[in-house]
């Protein structure tokens, strides 16, 4: 009985000792095993990417919106990744913005966002892109091709690359159309005819080209006869808006029917100068703009413009982000997204 119970006692022991042993060495086999337990779980299906954001101009209504959306957006994704922003201001200087890319470059982001300077370098820019391996989201200044829209061969030629916009014929179009709506049909003073004051954008962009063009079409289209009594680059400008509107209320007075300006923010300079020159939008004048900024939707309701088109900056914004994080996942992306202007006229 004694031998049989120090036999127990041996047995026991013995299993008490490989359980210790085992309980030495188990943390630091398992402590390897929770940090990369840890890791997966931490970034199952999630990466840390970094995406360079680069603005033609921090300066400028619209496209503070826009910057300020891409990083709401990208920070309500909640998709198990990480994104790490880096804004750049372009400062309207296209050289600057050349350096900011072949910085981008260098520092190896993930993704590029782009909204162009200058159209015209596109070229070299998506070139130097492109070669490094980088996939390209080109926003809110398109490239034109030779046959115009969705014929940029540095699009079309790069699966890497797309541009993300909105129809600035559309934007154009609906300008013309609310004047071409009103009662007298931009026609106040009865003589037959639209005279009107024109405030563009930068002209080398399709969209200054196009509103320009189109809300004057749309008249003619409508049958309503236009006069041209001036037509001036404001470069987005409010204070160059400003100045034009004043000059060319001094210098045609009553005869100016309709000043249309290619943005908001031009519209806003051109208010103030209709306000000095003592004339009434909506009584004997009237205002147009483009991109439905809070103020300026605020003004239509309340009369003191004539109305404007929303620049959709939330859905551009939200598609180019959309877009950027399939492109970082390897998904194939489409050469051309669009999203729709919409009317704002008096409530």
């Amino acid at each position: 009985m004694k031998k049989l119970l120090s036999m127990l006692l041996a047995l026991v022991l013995s299993l008490g000792l490989v359980a210790c042993s085992n309980g030495g060495t188990a943390p630091e086999g398992n402590e390897g095993g929770e940090e990369s337990s840890a890791e997966e779980t931490t970034n199952e299906g999630g990466e840390t990417y970094d995406v360079g954001v680069a603005i033609y101009q921090f300066n400028d209504n619209f496209m503070t919106l826009y910057r300020n959306e891409i990083e709401s957006y990208f920070g309500s994704l909640n998709d198990g990744n990480t994104y790490n922003l880096k804004f750049v201001d372009g400062k309207n200087d296209m050289a600057e913005q050349s350096n900011q890319i072949d910085s981008f470059i260098t520092e190896g982001m993930d993704v590029i966002i782009l909204n162009l300077v200058q159209t015209s370098s596109a070229d070299a820019i998506i070139d130097k892109i492109v070669a490094a391996g980088i996939p390209l989201v080109l926003i809110n200044r398109e490239p034109l091709g030779e046959d115009g829209d969705e014929s940029y061969k540095g699009i079309l030629d790069n699966p890497t690359v797309c541009y993300v916009g909105a129809d600035a014929r559309q934007s154009g179009t609906y300008q013309g159309e609310i004047v071409a709506e009103l009662p007298d049909k931009g026609d106040i003073n009865g003589d037959g005819k639209v005279s009107y004051v024109m405030i563009e954008g930068d002209p080398e962009n399709v969209d200054a080209q196009y509103r320009t063009e189109y809300s004057i079409k749309a008249l003619t289209d409508a049958g309503i006869e236009v006069e041209e009594l001036d037509d001036q680059v404001g470069n987005w400008d409010q204070t160059k808006g400003q100045e034009i509107a004043a000059n060319a209320l001094s210098q045609y007075g009553d005869k100016v029917e309709v000043i249309f300006c290619n943005n908001d923010a031009m519209a806003l300079g051109a208010a103030a100068a209709i306000t000095a020159a003592g004339r009434k939008v909506g009584e004997d004048i009237y205002l147009l703009g483009v991109d439905a900024l809070d103020e300026c939707v605020e003004m239509v309701n309340n009369g003191t413009m004539t109305g404007t088109v929303l620049n959709d900056h939330i859905g551009q914004s939200h598609t180019a982000v959309d877009v950027a994080v399939k492109a970082l996942k390897g998904e194939a992306i489409d050469n051309y997204y669009w999203v729709d202007y919409v009317k704002v006229t008096k409530n």
